[in-house]
C-alpha cells in the first residue's frame, strides 16, 4: 500500500526525532555533562505520543487506514500486549515480532509504524516496563513495522521467506539499536568497546559494534532465529487472514451513475417488457368500459305503450 504526501511527512518528522534521540551522544561536546536517558526520556516520550498521532492521522487523511485499520491496529495491539509477557526477552526470545512484521507487510507501512509504537506502550503498561528506556523500544519497534511495510510487492512462498529473513535482521538489528540507549553512559568497561565523548563518530560506531558483538550477541541471534522460524510456519495464513479481514470490512459502495437517456430515445416496444416477460395488458376502468348502442327499433315490444 503506497504511502501518501502527508505519511511520508508524517514519517520522516519522527524518524527524524527517532535519529537525534539516539545518535546525540555521538555528536555531544566532550565537555558536555551527561549521564543517561533518564532526564530527556521523559522529553522524548511527550514528543513521541503526539508524532505516533500524527502519523495515524495522516495515514487516515491519505486513505491508507479507515476505521476498520484502527481496529485492526487494536486488535493486534492487544495480541502484542498479551503474547509479550509470556517470553519476556527470556534468553532473547520474543514471540512480538512475527505481529509487527507480519501486520506492517500486510497492512502498510504507515500501519506498521503505527503497530510497532503502540504495541510496545501498550505491553509496557501491562508489564510494568514503562522507564526511560519505553521511548526507544517504541521508535525501534516502530522501525521494524515500518520496514517491513516497505519490503518489495512479491506473493507466495517467496514472500514468506522474504519476510521471515527481514525479521531475522530487523530482531538483531532492534537489539542493536536499543544498546544505544544506555551504552553511552556506561562506566566501568574496557575502553575496546567503551563510549568515548568527543573521539571521531566512526570510531565510536566501531566500538559499538564490538560491544554488541561480545555482549548482546547471544540474546539477539536467538530473537532473530525465532522470529524467522515462526514466520515461516505460521507467516502465509496470518499475512492471508490480515488481508482478507482488511478487505471484508469494506462497507463503502461503489455508486455510479448512469446518464438519463432522452425520452426520444425510448426502447422500441418489442412486446417484451425489459427482463423478459410478456407485455402486460391495460386494464381498463369500470366506470370506463365501452357501451354499445342498440337501435331503437330493434328493442323487443314488451305490451306498454310509448
Amino acid at each position: 500500500m503506497p504511502l501518501g504526501r502527508r505519511s511520508v511527512l508524517a514519517l520522516a518528522a519522527v524518524s527524524v526525532v527517532g535519529v537525534f534521540a539516539f545518535g546525540w551522544p555521538f555528536l555531544a561536546d566532550p565537555t558536555s555533562f551527561t549521564v543517561d536517558h533518564a532526564a530527556d526520556a521523559p522529553w522524548l516520550f511527550a514528543l513521541l505520543l503526539p508524532l505516533v498521532l500524527g502519523v495515524v492521522l495522516a495515514t487516515l487523511a491519505d486513505g491508507g487506514l479507515d476505521a476498520k485499520g484502527i481496529a485492526v491496529l487494536a486488535v493486534l495491539s492487544a495480541v502484542v500486549a498479551a503474547v509479550r509477557p509470556l517470553s519476556a526477552g527470556v534468553a532473547g526470545l520474543e514471540l512480538v515480532w512475527i505481529v509487527v512484521v507480519l501486520g506492517g507487510r500486510a497492512l502498510g507501512p504507515g500501519f506498521g509504524f503505527a503497530l510497532g509504537s503502540v504495541s510496545m506502550f501498550a505491553s509496557a503498561l501491562i508489564t510494568g516496563g514503562v522507564g526511560p528506556w519505553l521511548p526507544f523500544q517504541m521508535l525501534g519497534a516502530a522501525w521494524v513495522g515500518l520496514g517491513a511495510g516497505l519490503l518489495p510487492p512479491v506473493r507466495g512462498r517467496r514472500e514468506v521467506v522474504m519476510c521471515a529473513a527481514y525479521g531475522a535482521g530487523a530482531a538483531v538489528l532492534y537489539g542493536w539499536l536499543l544498546n544505544l540507549w544506555f551504552w553511552p553512559f556506561l562506566s566501568g568497561i574496557a575502553s575496546q568497546v567503551s563510549f568515548v565523548p568527543g573521539d571521531p563518530v566512526l570510531a565510536n560506531l566501531r566500538r559499538w559494534i564490538v560491544f554488541d558483538l561480545t555482549t548482546s550477541l547471544g540474546y539477539d541471534l536467538p530473537r532473530g532465529v525465532l522470529t524467522a522460524a515462526l514466520i515461516l510456519v505460521a507467516g502465509g495464513p496470518v499475512l492471508l487472514a490480515l488481508r482478507r479481514a482488511a478487505r471484508r470490512a469494506c462497507f463503502d459502495a461503489d455508486v455510479r451513475f448512469r446518464p438519463a437517456v432522452p425520452a426520444g430515445d425510448a426502447l422500441p416496444d418489442t412486446g417484451r417488457n425489459p427482463v423478459g416477460g410478456e407485455t402486460p395488458r391495460k386494464e381498463t376502468p369500470a366506470d370506463e368500459t365501452p357501451r354499445r348502442e342498440t337501435p331503437a327499433d330493434a328493442l323487443p315490444d314488451s305490451g306498454r305503450p310509448g
